[in-house]
C-alpha cells in the first residue's frame, strides 16, 4: 500500500471542512482559497477546487459574486451562505469530536 495515496485521501476527508472555514473568516477568490489550502500544506489544484466550490454553492452552502478585476476579468469571490454557516457549525462539532476519538485511539500510552 503507498502511503501518499493514503495520505491524499486524508485530505480530501477534510477539504469542504477547511474550504468552508476559510469562508468563514472573509469572503474569497479561488485562487486565494487554493493560496491558503496550499500555506495550510494541503496542496490542492484548480482541478479539484472547482467542482468542489461548485457542489458545495449548488448545496445552498455558498453564494458568488461578480467583482470588477485592475489585472483582467471579473473575479468571482465566493462567501458562505446562511445554510453553510450552520452546517460549518455542525462539521466543526463532529471533527472536534472525530479528532478525539482518533486522538484517543491513536496516542502511545504513557
Amino acid at each position: 500500500m503507498k502511503i501518499e495515496n493514503t495520505k491524499a485521501q486524508m485530505r480530501k476527508g477534510v477539504l469542504e471542512y477547511c474550504i468552508l472555514g476559510i469562508l468563514s473568516k472573509d469572503d474569497a477568490y479561488a485562487s486565494d482559497i487554493i493560496e491558503r489550502l496550499k500555506g495550510a500544506e494541503l496542496i490542492v489544484v484548480e482541478g479539484t477546487l472547482y467542482p468542489l466550490l461548485t457542489r458545495l454553492k449548488n448545496a445552498g452552502l455558498l453564494e458568488y459574486r461578480w467583482e470588477e478585476s485592475n489585472a483582467g476579468p471579473p473575479r468571482k469571490y465566493y462567501s458562505l451562505s446562511a445554510q453553510g454557516r450552520a452546517f460549518l457549525f455542525e462539521l466543526k462539532s463532529t471533527w472536534e469530536n472525530l479528532n478525539n476519538a482518533v486522538e484517543q485511539l491513536t496516542s502511545t500510552p504513557s
